[in-house]
């Protein structure tokens, strides 16, 4: 019996990585769609088959964007700075020690996000461009920045793949000129959010979901296209495409890397390497769960 509790565990699992990946995916068309409005630099000349994708936290950006992100709203009195310490040493700990709780799992996925139940997607959209200019526009790392930069001289498309927020990787995105982002889709109703996320969080294997169908959607060979990361979680992103490359490898990835012979780079040095390799050791899921579980516990 035990045996088919967990296999059904694993398919659902699964099924909510895929509905993410999906989600995900669609959003991030519906945005570009929408962007195309938008007057365009004169573009190169396009390779309408391949793409690089880059993770977010510790890739592109120096440290976790969701860790800036809840700066940004305890400053504005979203939750008290308290509360997420409480919920990220409960969830720092839990990954840490190797004992993480299934229930704690199952509720902080549940809950993810649901500190925006209520509020409109224009409003947090409006805080998140604030957050970004305050916080984070100066943590982007400028080696990763100019791998980026290299795909579009190229004409290739650039997206982010990220846990974080889409609204929020949108942004990001725009700010440095990609094409677009592939991030966590919270449900919304009339342009309000609901509380609920659909699916999961795009971590894991959401993205290898989410990559394959948005290319599927946009006509993409991924054998042709490129994958970077920091983390040992995006293992199946960087397995889906012909190219991995590790950003700022944490240890499970390079060991991997050095395995399999993915290109490996790291842009950190001495101090700083060990300062921001912190949140590369929780994890982007246990990040995620943390942020989202002190926010919906404040909100409650």
């Amino acid at each position: 019996m035990s045996s088919w509790r967990g296999k059904d565990k694993s398919q659902e699992l699964e099924r909510l990585a895929e509905l993410a990946g999906q989600a995900s995916a669609d959003a991030a068309v519906a945005m570009e769609i929408a962007a195309a409005n938008e007057p365009p630099s004169p573009p190169a000349p396009p390779d309408l088959t391949a793409a690089a994708f880059f993770d977010v936290d510790n890739t592109i950006m120096m440290g976790a964007s969701i860790f800036y992100f809840a700066r940004g709203l305890a400053a504005r009195k979203f939750f008290t700075t308290s509360d997420l310490a409480g919920f990220v040493w409960q969830q720092a700990k839990f990954r840490v020690v190797g004992r993480e709780d299934k229930e704690s799992i199952k509720s902080s996925r549940e809950q993810a996000l649901s500190f925006v139940a209520g509020r409109t997607v224009r409003e947090l959209t409006e805080i998140s461009e604030e957050i970004y200019d305050e916080l984070m526009a100066d943590k982007i790392w400028s080696g990763t920045r100019a791998l980026a930069q290299m795909h579009l001289d190229a004409g290739q498309r650039v997206w982010l793949v990220t846990a974080t927020p889409v609204e929020l990787a949108a942004i990001i995105s725009r700010r440095l000129g990609l094409t677009g982002a592939l991030g966590t889709v919270a449900e919304h109703v009339d342009g309000v959010y609901t509380g609920r996320l659909v699916g999961d969080m795009l971590h894991g294997r959401a993205k290898a979901h989410a990559i394959r169908a948005l290319a599927s959607q946009e006509g993409l060979n991924l054998k042709r296209c490129t994958a970077y990361s920091d983390s040992q979680n995006d293992v199946p992103m960087l397995s889906a495409v012909g190219t991995a490359v590790a950003i700022n490898p944490d240890s499970g990835l390079r060991d991997v890397a050095r395995a399999r012979g993915w290109e490996i780079r790291d842009f950190r040095t001495g101090r700083k390497a060990a300062k921001i390799g912190v949140p590369t050791v929780l994890g982007a899921g246990a990040v995620a769960g943390a942020v989202a579980g002190a926010l919906a516990y404040r909100r409650r």
